[in-house]
This record gives C-alpha cells, sequence and structure tokens, in this order.
C-alpha cells in the first residue's frame, strides 16, 4: 500500500515538471516564431506579419512623400514624350486622365485594406491565393521592380555616359547598382528621409528644366496640345494605343503605396487613403506625363536622357540622377518584401530584408549588364496586365466577397498555420485573366483588345473571383478561425 502511495506521489511530482517543462519549449517556440515572422525589430520593416496598431505612426503626408518617389521617376517623362510623338498629344492627355482616375481608384481601395489591415499586398494576399498561391503575386511583384530598377537605372547610365563617354558604361551601372543598397539597409524610417530631403532638390531642377525649355525655339509652331502626328485622329486606334501604355504601369503604382500604407496612422485612415491613392496619380500620369508631352513636343525629342541634358547640361545629368535614385530605392525596398515573402512561403527561407536588399540589387545589376533591358517590352507587357488582374482580384474580394457578399473571414490573416497552401479563388482568378490578357496584349484577339488587354483581364479577374467565392463558399480563406486580430482591423 506505501509503494503505491510512493508512486503516485512521485507521479504528481512528475507531472508539474513536465508541465512547467512543455510550456517552456512552447514559448521558445513561439518566441522564435515571432522573430521569424517579425524580422525587423531592429529596421521597423513587418515583412512577415501585420503591423501592429501601434506601430503605425506614419502621417500621411510622409507617406505620400515616400510614394513621390516613383512618382518623379523620368519614366514617366518618356512615356509622355513617345505617346505624344507617336500619337498626337491630345490623344496622350486623354489617356493620363484616364490613368489618374482608375489607377486613383484602385490606389486608394487597396491604400485603405493596406492601412486598415496593417498588411501589405503580399500578405493581403496569402488569404484569397493561399501562402503558396501568394508567392505566385510575389514573384511577379519582386521581378516587376527588379526590372524596372534595371530599366530606370539604365536611363541614368545612358544620361551620366553621354555626358562623361570616357567612363565605361559597365562601372556606372556598377556604381549606380551599388548605391541604392546602403540607401535601403534601414528600412521605412531611412526612406522618408532620403525622399523628403531630396524633394525639394528635385523641384528646383525641374523648375529649372521648364525655364530652360520655355527658352527653346520650340519645333512645332501651334500649341503643344494641338499636335498630331500626320495620319492620326483623336481618339480611335490612336488613343487606344496611348491607353495600353498607361496600363502597363498603373497596376504598379496603384499596387506599390501599400508597402508604406500599413504605417499610416489610423486617425488618418480616411484622408491618407485617398490622399495616398490619388495624389502620385495625378504626379505619375498628369504633372511628369503632362511635362513629357510638353517637353517631346517642343523639342522634338522622347528620349528625357538625352533632353534634360540638352535643357540643363551637367545639372541635367544630376537631375537624372537625383530622379533615377529616388525612384529606385523605392524599387529595390519594394522587390526586398516580396522575395522575403516569396521565400519564406516556398522555402521556409528567412535570412532577413536586408539580404534581399542585396539580393535585388545585384541582380538588377546582372540584368543591366546582361543587356535584358532591350528585351523589357515583353515582359512589361504581361506583367502590366498580370498587376492589373492581381489588383483587381484584391479589390474585389474586399469590396464584393468580403463585404457585400459576406463570404469569408472579415479579417486578413497572413499565418501559414492557419491557412491552406492553395486557395482557388485568387489562383484561377490570377492564372486564367492574366494568360488570356497577354495573349490579348500580343495581338492575337484583334486591336481593340491588344489595347485594352490589362482592363479586360482586370474586368474577367473581378467575375472570376465573385464566382468562385461563392462556388467555394469561402471555404479556403482560412483552416482555422482566430480570435487575436483586433476588432479595428477588419475589413467587413
Amino acid at each position: 500500500m506505501r509503494s503505491d502511495i510512493t508512486a503516485d506521489h512521485r507521479l504528481r511530482e512528475k507531472e508539474p515538471r513536465e508541465k512547467k517543462l512543455n510550456e517552456k519549449v512552447a514559448k521558445q517556440k513561439e518566441h522564435k516564431q515571432k522573430e521569424i515572422r517579425q524580422e525587423p525589430e531592429t529596421s521597423g520593416d513587418y515583412t512577415f506579419d501585420r503591423v501592429p496598431r501601434d506601430e503605425r505612426k506614419m502621417g500621411w503626408l510622409s507617406i505620400t512623400n515616400i510614394t513621390f518617389g516613383i512618382a518623379t521617376a523620368i519614366f514617366y517623362f518618356q512615356m509622355g514624350s513617345v505617346m505624344a510623338l507617336q500619337f498626337g498629344a491630345a490623344n496622350a492627355i486623354i489617356s493620363a486622365v484616364y490613368a489618374i482616375i482608375v489607377a486613383g481608384i484602385l490606389g486608394t481601395i487597396i491604400v485603405y485594406l493596406s492601412a486598415k489591415s496593417g498588411m501589405n499586398v503580399n500578405l493581403l494576399s496569402r488569404g484569397g491565393f493561399g501562402y503558396i498561391g501568394a508567392s505566385l503575386t510575389s514573384l511577379i511583384y519582386a521581378s516587376n521592380f527588379i526590372m524596372y530598377c534595371a530599366f530606370e537605372g539604365m536611363i541614368l547610365v545612358a544620361a551620366v555616359h553621354a555626358y562623361f563617354p570616357a567612363i565605361p558604361m559597365w562601372i556606372l551601372i556598377v556604381l549606380f547598382g551599388s548605391i541604392v543598397i546602403p540607401l535601403n539597409w534601414f528600412g521605412i524610417k531611412q526612406l522618408d528621409k532620403l525622399q523628403k530631403w531630396s524633394l525639394p532638390l528635385f523641384g528646383i531642377f525641374l523648375i529649372a528644366a521648364i525655364v530652360m525649355a520655355f527658352k527653346q525655339p520650340s519645333l512645332y509652331n501651334g500649341s503643344f496640345w494641338t499636335y498630331m502626328p500626320e495620319g492620326v485622329q483623336i481618339g480611335g486606334t490612336a488613343l487606344l494605343l496611348c491607353i495600353g501604355m498607361q496600363h502597363g504601369i498603373m497596376g504598379l503604382t496603384a499596387l506599390i503605396a501599400s508597402d508604406y500604407a500599413r504605417f499610416l496612422k489610423p486617425k488618418d485612415l480616411k484622408i491618407g487613403s485617398v490622399a495616398i491613392g490619388f495624389i502620385p496619380q495625378i504626379f505619375c500620369f498628369g504633372v511628369m506625363g503632362g511635362l513629357g508631352i510638353w517637353f517631346g513636343v517642343t523639342l522634338g525629342e522622347s528620349n528625357p536622357g538625352i533632353y534634360i541634358v540638352v535643357l540643363l547640361g551637367l545639372g541635367g545629368v544630376i537631375f537624372t540622377m537625383l530622379t533615377q535614385i529616388r525612384i529606385n530605392i523605392t524599387n529595390i525596398y519594394s522587390s526586398s518584401l516580396s522575395l522575403s515573402s516569396f521565400f519564406e512561403n516556398m522555402f521556409k527561407f528567412t535570412p532577413g530584408r536586408r539580404f534581399w536588399v542585396v539580393a535585388a540589387g545585384v541582380i538588377a545589376m546582372a540584368l543591366m549588364l546582361g543587356g535584358i533591358v532591350d528585351h523589357l517590352g515583353t515582359a512589361m507587357t504581361f506583367q502590366g496586365v498580370a498587376l492589373m488582374t492581381w489588383a483587381s482580384i484584391l479589390v474585389t474580394d474586399a469590396l464584393v466577397v468580403k463585404k457585400m457578399l459576406k463570404i469569408g473571414p472579415g479579417y486578413y490573416e497572413s499565418r501559414q498555420e492557419n491557412l491552406y497552401k492553395w486557395n482557388p479563388v485568387g489562383v484561377v482568378s490570377l492564372i486564367v485573366p492574366s494568360v488570356l490578357g497577354t495573349i490579348a496584349a500580343l495581338g492575337y484577339m484583334g486591336t481593340f483588345l491588344q489595347s485594352t488587354a490589362a482592363f479586360f483581364a482586370a474586368i474577367l479577374a473581378a467575375v472570376l473571383t465573385t464566382g468562385l467565392a461563392i462556388l467555394t463558399k469561402g471555404h479556403y480563406y482560412v483552416k482555422k478561425e482566430v480570435t487575436d486580430i483586433p476588432k479595428e482591423d477588419y475589413i467587413a
């Protein structure tokens, strides 16, 4: 009898010890997972998880200022100049107004979703696509920014090489490809400071270029907005071709703000969503694109790397350098977040965002050195379609599926343990319209769809997203319901 009591006593003593040990192991595991998901305790980037509400401290002016790094790219000069000289100034202006409205509406909704949930578009997609399915969007997003980094970098390299032809191109590529890496090292706060201090310089150079252009005798005698190449009319095919060119960048400008809007102060949600969603679009397509139209018609040149240097001399080289570094800082930042998300999803490889900053910079330099930028047209056609499709899925999922139809959870979840690997709603709605849209963009479905391929793909994606959500009854959005998400972060 005594031996039974002793054994029972030892068992009761053992149980608390084992329980404490298990609790300790569980806490260590939870802490380790938290560190993996929230790598940016040092840089504040929250690559793998939502930004906590008490960390959302940036005002809407600061975030809008950061997105101006995108809006001030010389690329928009080039788009405006090319469209005006090829298809007429009026068609270029009409397409710019269209781009402002459509990209502004998409951008406003996506900024609202991001600021409300504390998540960027990569994390927002995990529920609607599944955590493996969302890797498709992360990879498309990352490759898009890396190729834009290469393209923007080559504009800078060409401008500097034209003024200093003795310097080999490869040295300039390595120099300007490398400089954006340390400028990205400390994350969102460093970006805010860099864009804030460089914006006044950009403004000074821009005004100087405008003043010098006024002093140049125009190669076109009439008002610039009346310029029309021989055989071209307002509207019709020319206008559709201009709109098609705008589609190649509209999806990007609508999506990219989410990387920064997730840090928006909750009290700035409404005004911030509209401001961050629309102001950069107005500047991208209206101000920069409009000036590009005027510069192109006035100077009879479509390449800003040439006419800015002609107008400002060495100042034009500095101006080009400033604008291209501003845009490439944001390109590298967003690509690093997307690469982090992709490799964490697919391979559980989490070396940290700074590793991917270096990787993205090196890949961009390799693309420039390899001359792949000469073949960006085809790649950008697919990516323009894919990004507009992705934006359409996110907006439809939030406004129609979650809010109107009440299908799936009213919140966004990013943690893999709570998600399915694949959600057919997002995956099918991305792949089918992207493939059909690309085929259309390459001209195999007629002239009209060739020029409106991205819009066609976006509409198809919205229909598929709604239909598949109803068909699957929202089953694949979350594997298990969670209760630790603040009610303030709910979308529906």
